[in-house]
């Protein structure tokens, strides 16, 4: 998709980050929360976090951002090599067009510029098949089998995944 800048996502993204978040949500993008569940302090708290100790990027469009990827380092220095927490969205009407493999292209050539940092991680759900072939062409392996983790608004259950790509 011609047009499309990827930039560092501020602080002040955040209500447009929401508004991105519930529009994937809305139409079966792959996030853990349901619209409903969406809210703009925890949008806030985890780009705070992402942007203190991480990478937090954003897809835009005229003005628009049609994607956004952000994830931040646990915490305890033992973990400092690691990229976790990540979460990655893109509007439903922008998907199919490369605009999720761009943004995390970009986040490993971030990632890759902060010290000590050797991988980044991230869980997916079984049954998200679209995501787990990105996933898999973009070099993240499955490292773990969290099982039955995941019920869906449907009732359904399914095993969350943990993988990992190492930088």
């Amino acid at each position: 998709m011609s047009g499309i800048t990827i930039r560092a996502t501020t602080l002040a993204d955040a209500p447009a980050i929401l508004t991105l978040h519930i529009a994937a949500a809305s139409r079966g993008g792959g996030l853990a929360r349901e619209p409903d569940e969406m809210s703009l302090p925890p949008i806030e708290a985890a780009l705070t976090k992402s942007l203190a100790s991480g990478v937090a990027l954003s897809a835009w469009l005229d003005g628009s951002v049609v994607g956004e990827i952000h994830a931040g380092r646990l915490g305890p220095r033992q973990f400092d090599n690691t990229l976790t927490e990540l979460t990655v969205a893109v509007h439903p009407d922008a998907q199919g067009q490369g605009i999720g493999a761009r943004l995390f292209e970009a986040l490993f050539a971030e990632a890759r510029k902060l010290p000590g940092l050797t991988r980044v991680e991230l869980f997916c759900r079984e049954g998200n098949a679209h995501a787990l072939r990105l996933y898999q062409r973009l070099g993240f392996v499955i490292e773990g089998r969290l099982v039955r983790r995941v019920v869906l608004a449907d009732g359904t259950v399914e095993d969350d995944l943990t993988m990992a790509k190492f930088l």
